[in-house]
């Protein structure tokens, strides 16, 4: 069976993922390493020792409906010297795995795996050029629309699927941006900040390794078992069993029938994922969140995935007096790797160890909670509700059911039969989730310290995704909206009341 993480501060797990009103239903797990769309007959592939099969879940996420990427944007104190990049790359980052050097390809037999090319660096870095002499706002906007730019281009397929872009521009955030744009199918968010992070060095003491928040949960004192007699267990037993009997059955109505409601965070326009979007981004203290946190005796998670929940509802109101609670649904991505901390690519990539690169993750479908009243609300009960789901959660095994699901799909109906079962599921919800653990202490690249980070994953379905990332206290949120239907800057005003609602109402905790 699957073993779920109990994990770190950012990275949702069973232990400490998003949940609402309503039950949580677990939607899908994937599990595996990466790969890439043939396009083996345009290319002259070298032959090399490194060759590895291509995992099922590398196939879904790179495939005719699905092609998913993740961009990381690192925001530097100083202006950025491009004369070092080549060398880096070189250096640095092509040995950071074999797949950042190879291409997937199809052997006679259909067979699909990676295979090591010659890599012409020159192709993969990009330095765009905006009008000189700008204010920092101005350069922004020009950020913005080069993000939305290159969120919708798709990587080239005749070479490895990764791409920098270095702006040289200042920002009112930072002196200057690198931005890696990676494929999915190269590894999830934990194998890419991994990768970051062997780039990155302490930037006080580059001799010191970097550290992270400490791994602690909520207490509990429902857990204990001790001196608990079997038949007080039996209750828990059957509700493990109903729930996951009753979450899995849910899951496939959901994925297959059952979609959320035209809303103001889902227009369910079809071809969602060719329309332009807008990223941008806020950040929250987490001594704040933990403030919170502490008062509430729940998880990080809790606290932030309550925040958001209660600034979509909010934003979902637009000044209307009537409650507006279309049913909507958020998916959550779930960390699987039984590990609690980052390891070192090497060990990532041992062959006796487990083998932890790669995606190795779960998608859970969870119902966004309601607002019960506007003149009486109470922001900290969408606290409490995630708290309860997550006890839940923990009771429920549909995860081990529908990864054998997705496993029974890829062998009888194939890899694309099972990617338009994925696409169908993310396309039937309002929006994703997801967020990693960062360090506590500054980075620097190439004695270019880094100020702040955040990722985003695009091309995929859905009209809104919300990422997080924390670092140095700060935990910054990042959102890719659909251009023209969604409106950022509410969106983030909205979020921010809600989370400063929730920081009051727990001060008023005696």
């Amino acid at each position: 069976m699957i073993k779920l993480s109990s994990f770190n501060i950012l990275s949702i797990n069973i232990d400490s993922c998003v949940v609402g009103k309503t039950s949580t239903q677990v939607i899908f797990v994937v599990v595996g390493e990466a790969q890439n769309r043939n396009m083996v007959n345009e290319l002259n592939v070298e032959d090399v020792e490194y060759s590895e099969p291509v995992s099922p879940t590398a196939q879904y996420f790179n495939s005719s409906v699905l092609s998913i990427c993740i961009l990381a944007v690192l925001d530097t104190e100083i202006p950025i010297d491009d004369s070092q990049a080549l060398g880096l790359l070189k250096d640095v980052f092509l040995p950071i795995s074999p797949r950042f050097s190879s291409l997937m390809v199809e052997d006679e037999n259909g067979v699909k795996h990676w295979k090591k090319v010659e890599v012409k660096l020159e192709d993969h870095v990009n330095i765009p050029n905006f009008p000189s002499g700008l204010s920092p706002q101005s350069y922004d906007n020009h950020l913005s629309n080069y993000l939305s730019k290159i969120a919708m281009e798709q990587l080239p397929h005749n070479r490895p699927l990764w791409n920098i872009h270095i702006i040289k521009y200042p920002t009112r955030n930072a002196a200057g941006n690198l931005i890696f744009k990676l494929h999915h199918s190269l590894g999830d968010g934990y194998s890419l900040m991994a990768a970051l992070l062997s780039c990155l060095q302490r930037a006080d003491n580059p001799s010191v390794p970097l550290t992270f928040p400490s791994l602690t949960s909520a207490p509990n004192p429902n857990l204990s078992v001790r001196g608990t007699s079997i038949f007080r267990n039996i209750p828990k037993v059957l509700r493990s069993a109903f729930n996951t009997v009753s979450d899995f059955g849910w899951s496939l109505m959901k994925s297959s029938y059952v979609e959320d409601d035209i809303s103001l965070i889902r227009s369910g326009n079809p071809g969602v994922e060719f329309k332009p979007v807008v990223i941008s981004t806020m950040t929250f203290s987490l001594d704040d969140i933990k403030q919170i946190k502490t008062k509430l005796r729940v998880t990080i998670n809790d606290v932030i995935t309550g925040i958001i929940f209660l600034g979509t509802r909010l934003y979902m109101q637009e000044g209307r007096n009537k409650l507006n609670n279309k049913h909507s649904t958020a998916l959550v991505l779930l960390n699987t790797r039984a590990i609690r901390e980052y390891k070192s690519v090497k060990e990532m990539h041992k062959p006796c160890a487990e083998k932890v690169w790669g995606n190795q993750f779960a998608f859970l479908h969870v119902s966004m909670p309601e607002l019960t009243s506007l003149e009486s609300l109470n922001p900290l009960d969408f606290v409490w509700k995630a708290q309860k789901l997550i006890q839940r959660q923990r009771n429920s095994g549909a995860i081990f059911l529908t990864a054998r699901l997705l496993e029974w799909f890829r062998k009888f109906r194939g890899p694309e039969a099972t990617a338009k079962y994925i696409y169908s599921t993310i396309k039937n919800s309002s929006m994703a989730l997801s967020n990693i653990i960062g360090p506590v202490e500054q980075m620097a690249l190439a004695n270019h310290p880094i100020k702040s980070l955040y990722f985003m994953m695009v091309g995929g379905p859905e009209s809104l995704t919300i990422t997080m990332v924390s670092y140095m206290g700060k935990l910054r949120v990042a959102f890719k909206t659909e251009k023209g239907f969604i409106d950022p800057e509410k969106l983030k005003s909205s979020i921010q009341n809600a989370f400063e609602m929730m920081l009051k109402a727990a001060q008023d905790i005696a």
